[in-house]
C-alpha cells in the first residue's frame, strides 16, 4: 500500500510518501513540504498548494490519501487556514479517484507514538526509528505528514473490515425486512 500523508496548512502544508503493509517494515518514499509566501492572497495560495499536491501525486502515485483531519482550535484564522489546505488535498485526491481518508491528531499521534497527548518532537522520534531514518524529517509539518501515511497503513485493514462487516449487516437486515 503506498499513502501520501498531508499535514495541511497553507504557509507549510507537509507531504510525505510511505509504502508498506500492517505488520512488516515500513519505507518512506518521499517527504517534503509544500510552502506558500503569507503575503500573497489567499487565493494564490490555494492554487500554489494545489500544484504542489498534484506534483506529489503524480510523482509518487499513491493509492490512498490521508490528511489531518480539522479540529477546533482557539484561532480562527488558523483552523481556516488548515480547513482550506485540507480541501484542497482532498479535491486533489478525489479527482483522481484516490480515495481519502481523514485522521484526528490524537489518532496519529497514538498510532505512531502510543499516546493521543504525544509532543511533535516524540511524534518525530517515532517516524524516525518507524521508517529506520538517520534524522527526523524538518519541518515537523513533514514528519506529520509521514506519520499520518503510517497511521493510515496500520489503519486501514481494521477499518476495512469493520465497514465491511456494517455493509455486510446491512445486507442481512434488508433481506430479513
Amino acid at each position: 500500500m503506498r499513502v501520501l500523508g498531508v499535514d495541511p496548512g497553507l504557509t507549510r502544508c507537509g507531504v510525505g510518501v510511505v509504502e508498506g503493509v500492517a505488520g512488516r517494515p515500513l519505507t518512506m518514499v518521499g517527504v517534503g513540504v509544500v510552502r506558500t509566501p503569507p503575503d500573497v492572497d489567499l487565493g494564490h495560495r490555494l492554487v500554489a498548494i494545489e500544484q504542489g499536491i498534484e506534483r506529489w501525486l503524480d510523482e509518487h502515485r499513491p493509492e490512498f490519501v490521508a490528511v489531518e483531519r480539522v479540529f477546533s482550535q482557539h484561532n480562527v484564522r488558523t483552523v481556516m487556514g488548515t480547513a482550506q489546505a485540507s480541501a484542497v488535498a482532498m479535491l486533489c485526491a478525489s479527482r483522481r479517484g484516490i480515495p481519502v481518508a481523514l485522521h484526528t491528531p490524537s489518532e496519529v499521534k497514538a498510532a505512531v507514538t502510543g499516546s493521543g497527548r504525544a509532543d511533535k518532537a516524540q511524534v518525530g522520534a517515532m517516524v524516525t526509528r518507524l521508517l529506520r531514518l538517520d534524522a527526523p524529517p524538518k519541518p515537523a509539518d513533514a514528519a506529520d505528514a509521514l506519520a499520518l501515511a503510517i497511521c493510515h497503513i496500520w489503519r486501514a485493514p481494521a477499518q476495512n473490515r469493520l465497514q465491511q462487516a456494517v455493509a455486510a449487516h446491512r445486507t442481512l437486515k434488508g433481506r430479513t425486512a
